[in-house]
């Protein structure tokens, strides 16, 4: 299976701020700007900001109640973003590996021409 990585997704993502809201609301089930932001080193305006941009991506989805927007995590979009990275994870794995058996090749080949000296 080949997922395409999204870039703007990752963007997103790529945020400590907006991972760690992330783990707040997956630990809570749902939050609001100010519930969040009792729990973060920034303003409720920045946890807006950060709930905007997560919502743009499709991990949180808002609900209103009342006054407040009551925010959830999309575990839908949260398990794409999962498996983009399980493979990004593969492929670099698999690269690793195959410099890995050249440097063994090479480190060979030089022990086998100092031992012809």
């Amino acid at each position: 299976m080949s997922t395409a990585v999204d870039d703007d997704l990752w963007s997103a993502i790529g945020d400590p701020t907006r991972r760690r809201m992330l783990d707040l609301l997956l630990g809570s089930g749902s939050g609001t700007a100010t519930s969040l932001s009792e729990h973060l080193p920034v303003t409720r305006q920045a946890v807006a900001k950060h709930l905007a941009v997560l919502d743009r991506v499709g991990l949180v989805h808002a609900a209103t109640s009342g006054r407040e927007k009551h925010f959830r995590v999309d575990e839908t979009q949260l398990a794409r973003a999962v498996a983009q990275l399980e493979e990004v994870g593969s492929s670099w794995d698999s690269r690793l590996q195959r410099i890995k058996r050249l440097a063994e090749t090479i480190e060979k080949q030089r022990q086998e021409t100092e031992n012809e000296r």
